[in-house]
């Protein structure tokens, strides 16, 4: 194993992918291919011990030249081991075969919801109701996000309403959602605004002006997972 593959000891990606995802996936192809991790190993041109290490080690990194080695080994892509291409829609993979759903409890909820920055909004509008994308963050239990006065999200202020977020592996066919239920409000004092922007850890990707920071207290959680065997 080289010292660039050793990297597998480094933190999570930028992008928040969880590392475990790729040697689940590569575990799983191998064992779509009737492959030993020898025989994969072989192909790939490094140690059996350290594919072990890359499919059983959540934390496991491996470089970009291992991966491609590896990959073609397998007979697949870098992008599948990743998750796929990030441009097509999720949910087109096939159901697998033994799939099982969970019901989640509040405390699984609430780690998920930290995990994430994008989840979907309820409001209403003129046109009836709508669903929103916006990015958010977890302070103190509550769901918290910055929007412009005007706009769109800005109008669940002062009502309950309803937010989601999930998460989609079309190359394992599994994920989970999570639904939030409560009020939302407008933060209006300043030491709040500025304690929300000091601890939230996501901003708006929109450009312009989002000074209004909206709260939303979950009163009920609920969440579903699928997982294949």
């Amino acid at each position: 194993m080289t010292a660039h593959e050793a990297g597998a000891e480094g933190p999570a990606s930028g992008d928040g992918r969880a590392r475990g995802d790729i040697g689940r996936r590569m575990a799983r192809r191998r064992e779509e291919l009737g492959l030993s991790r020898e025989e994969v190993a072989l192909r790939a041109g490094t140690a059996p011990g350290y594919l072990e290490y890359l499919e059983e080690r959540p934390s496991a990194a491996p470089g970009s030249g291992a991966l491609l080695r590896i990959a073609n080994a397998l007979e697949t892509t870098v992008a599948a081991l990743h998750g796929g291409v990030t441009d097509l829609p999720p949910g087109t993979g096939r159901a697998a075969a033994g799939a099982e759903m969970h019901e989640l409890g509040p405390a699984e909820c609430r780690e998920l919801l930290g995990t994430h920055g994008v989840g979907r909004l309820v409001t209403a509008t003129s046109e009836g109701p709508a669903i929103v994308p916006v990015n958010y963050s977890v302070v103190e239990g509550d769901i918290v996000f910055r929007t412009a006065p005007g706009a769109g999200p800005a109008g669940v202020a002062g009502t309950d309403t309803t937010f989601e977020v999930d998460r989609i592996d079309d190359a394992l066919s599994e994920g989970w959602s999570v639904l939030v239920r409560g009020p939302a409000r407008r933060v209006t004092g300043e030491d709040e605004e500025r304690r929300l922007a000091e601890q939230a850890y996501s901003r708006p990707w929109p450009p312009g002006e989002r000074a209004l920071w909206v709260r939303i207290t979950p009163r009920h959680l609920t969440g579903r997972r699928v997982a294949s065997r």
